[in-house]
């Protein structure tokens, strides 16, 4: 058996799998689902749910890839094998799918890095909704652009583990963080950006409500990649000196450090110019550009957003690839270099249909009135990943316990002072949340 390929040091492993967890879900959905859920008040149970049922469900990822040092398929097999296989199967395939829409959306980030150095996104709210609309309905350009998405990832990929993954992660977390103070030094100095600073920290204890908290449990689980064998496949890469306690904490608080930035960056500019912090999806493509093009110095500061956002969705693109090349090199022998391009092009063939459902393909409905790209998102997302959380949790917790227990704390359990902490929430806290996030998704 040839020998496993492993990350290069600690620090390249988290930002990689910090780069997993970053992405389009903390920029460009966590500012929109606080302001749809009343500000500070959604943003501390957010927190909450991420360093509990969060953290726990992704050391328990961790610990089942690095034990049986496979991808999400085969680790099942290897420590249990029956029918729990099919999990990490699940898992693989949801993230397969997501990646097919999700570059969609990607480059959508890369075209407006484009429109907005060359100065056509101009004009007030409603102008640049309809440019947007313009955009995503065209047959051609929206394609072009998830193209050359795709094209991104599979050169990441294509290095490998170590010289591909990692090293791009190292130079692209710094400068995700880099890009995000930059733009919150300018968002919070704009006149007015104070009233959106107290919007998301000061809490409002009394807009608290059962909504309030099945959002920010089901931003917690889809914020973190976990459920889509993303951070079983990276926990297999890690040698058996690694304390995986330490790296889950340092990886989620790296994506809730993220998001809370985001945040910062953008509900003040918001507030500063009297947009409607709620405002859904279309904050990102249609607010923050009409914010840009009243802000001085609005088109440079324009062009980093974008690239911020380009930036957080290869990270994270790049691990939901990842465990498919796993999957047949580990099973199937194939090179890891000919699997990269021969998915990176059914993925890419596999998003077009996402991407002509937004125009010409608008009327052909798969799931009631949803077209393939929101089917595709309800399928992974409300069903596919929810299920990969809820029995990767009971996994931990009840079927192979006690080998995880050696895993998670190697062989010394003196060390991990919340073991028993972190078996209880994968007993029981993780599956009753993400089950109630699974029924409520229904």
């Amino acid at each position: 058996m040839k020998s496993r390929e492993q990350w290069g040091s600690r620090l390249g492993f988290v930002l990689a799998a910090a780069g997993s967890a970053v992405g389009l879900g903390n920029i460009w959905k966590f500012p929109y689902m606080t302001g749809q859920n009343g500000g500070g008040a959604f943003l501390i149970i957010y927190l909450f749910f991420v360093f509990t049922i969060g953290l726990s469900v992704m050391l328990a990822e961790f610990a089942i890839g690095r034990a049986a040092q496979r991808n999400p398929i085969g680790a099942f097999a290897v420590l249990k094998g029956k029918a729990w296989p099919l999990v990490g199967a699940i898992g693989m395939i949801a993230g397969f799918l997501i990646l097919s829409f999700y570059s969609v959306v990607a480059g959508w980030t890369i075209a407006y890095i484009v429109k907005m150095a060359s100065g056509t996104l101009v004009g007030d709210a409603d102008a640049l909704g309809a440019a947007f609309g313009s955009f995503i309905s065209d047959p051609v350009e929206p394609i072009l652009y998830h193209a050359l998405f795709m094209g991104l990832t599979v050169a990441v990929v294509l290095g490998g583990v170590h010289d591909g993954i990692e090293r791009a992660c190292k130079v692209l977390m710094p400068m995700l963080f880099v890009l995000l103070i930059v733009l919150i030094i300018r968002a919070v100095t704009l006149p007015g950006a104070e009233k959106g600073l107290a919007f998301f920290l000061m809490p409002d204890f009394s807009k608290i409500s059962a909504d309030m908290f099945n959002a920010a449990l089901s931003q917690a689980f889809f914020s973190l990649s976990i459920g889509m064998g993303a951070m079983i496949t990276y926990g297999s890469y890690l040698n058996r000196h690694e304390n995986l306690g330490k790296s889950a904490l340092w990886v989620t608080s790296l994506d809730s450090i993220v998001a809370v930035l985001a945040g910062l960056l953008i509900l003040p500019a918001v507030f500063a110019f009297g947009f409607d912090p709620a405002a859904g999806p279309g904050l990102t493509f249609i607010t923050l550009p009409a914010v840009f093009a009243q802000m001085p110095g609005g088109v440079f500061f324009g062009i980093l957003f974008f690239l911020l956002l380009t930036v957080a969705a290869l990270t994270s693109a790049v691990s939901l690839m990842q465990p498919i090349i796993a999957y047949f090199s580990d099973e199937k022998g194939w090179n890891p270099k000919v699997s990269a391009v021969f998915f990176g092009i059914v993925i890419f063939v596999l998003g077009i249909p996402s991407s002509l459902s937004l125009g010409i393909w608008s009327d052909f409905h798969i799931i009631g009135e949803k077209g393939f790209l929101d089917s595709v998102d309800y399928i992974t997302s409300n069903l596919m990943m929810p299920i990969g959380g809820i029995m990767t949790s009971l996994f931990v917790g009840w079927v192979v316990a006690d080998k995880m227990k050696d895993e998670a704390t190697n062989n010394n359990e003196k060390k991990f002072k919340f073991l028993n902490g972190w078996l209880f929430i994968c007993r029981f806290l993780a599956p009753l949340g993400i089950s109630w996030v699974l029924i409520s998704g229904l």
